[in-house]
């Protein structure tokens, strides 16, 4: 149920402290100068710390991507087609889409969790964007997904028509400031759209006024952010690491984080893209990302672009000698 949710945070284990203690002395004591390669030894420390080992690995990542319409899209709030969402969905499972293209030549797993391709949800400028039912079983979708697939790196992605305006409505609900802070150019607005779909995530977050982080996902985001935020949920409670792909699925795990601080500890941005929100929310979050190459798009292809830093970082540290094993000292 994910009423339990907050609890489960609470009573969820941290990460295991020896390893990461272990590998910080190992990553200061290598055959190159202390902190030389400083954000990579920060990386394979968080790594082991999740993985609970001192020797941190990446050999099954798997990618999960949730997809979902939004009937926000409606107000011309985005500059893709309204059929985009299923398109991209086909492409995924034929293997013609950047996220399987790229998992591919990579070497991950990748899992596509439909919860609403061409299924849109309520417009939120005027009414909640799911019932409890379709909320919890996109909830339990991610957490099925992140439990089965077998991975020791979860990477999350997500694609649907509409999903910026949602996550800057949740991000704006949960973590307030202005709207104008949380809008950007989504999938290529112009200026008119960027104003409108401002009005629409301000009228949305009124129309909702104050209320908890998982009931602000369910007003007022999507099932494919539902599915993000059980996956994480999940990995968290698994101690399985994960890597954050944009703003949508930075929106959707926050909430989490909202819930029980130090719920993201498992987790990892692994860029920020040209969203102003996902800056912001990363700030907030205290949460550096990996890579910062202008990326707008989605279906965790920034998480994907990011892997090989995080297999560096952990090869880095645990195949490199130390000056003891070299009989330096």
């Amino acid at each position: 149920m994910v009423i339990d949710v907050p609890d489960r945070l609470a009573g969820a284990p941290g990460e295991d402290s020896l390893a990461r203690t272990a590998l910080v002395h190992r990553a200061a004591n290598l055959l190159r100068p202390s902190g030389a390669l400083r954000r990579l030894d920060e990386v394979a420390a968080w790594l082991g710390a999740w993985q609970r080992t001192d020797t941190p690995d990446v050999e099954s990542p798997g990618l999960l991507v949730a997809a979902a319409d939004h009937g926000v899209a409606e107000h011309g709030v985005s500059a893709l087609r309204p059929d985009f969402t299923i398109a991209a969905v086909d492409a995924m499972r034929a293997g013609a889409a950047t996220s399987t293209v790229l998992a591919a030549n990579l070497g991950a797993s990748m899992r596509l969790v439909d919860v609403g391709a061409g299924r849109p949800t309520e417009d939120i400028s005027g009414a909640d964007a799911m019932s409890v039912d379709r909320f919890e079983s996109a909830f339990g979708e991610g957490r099925v997904a992140a439990a089965t697939m077998g991975t020791d790196l979860l990477l999350v992605g997500d694609i649907g028509v509409g999903s910026t305006t949602a996550a800057a409505a949740v991000s704006y609900a949960v973590f307030g400031g202005e709207a104008p802070e949380w809008v950007g150019l989504g999938s290529g607005i112009d200026g008119d759209q960027q104003r409108r779909k401002t009005e629409v995530v301000a009228a949305a977050v009124a129309r909702v006024a104050a209320t908890s982080p998982l009931e602000a996902l369910r007003r007022l985001g999507g099932p494919e952010m539902a599915a993000i935020a059980g996956a994480v949920y999940e990995a968290r409670l698994r101690s399985i690491p994960v890597l954050l792909d944009g703003f949508v699925t930075t929106a959707a795990a926050a909430v989490l984080e909202a819930l029980t601080p130090g719920a993201l500890d498992h987790t990892t941005a692994s860029h920020v893209s040209t969203e102003p929100g996902h800056r912001r929310l990363l700030e907030i979050l205290s949460k550096p990302p990996l890579l910062d190459l202008g990326f707008r798009f989605g279906e965790g292809s920034g998480a994907l672009v990011a892997l090989p830093i995080v297999r560096a970082a952990a090869v880095a540290v645990s195949d490199v000698a130390t000056v003891d094993e070299w009989g330096l000292r």
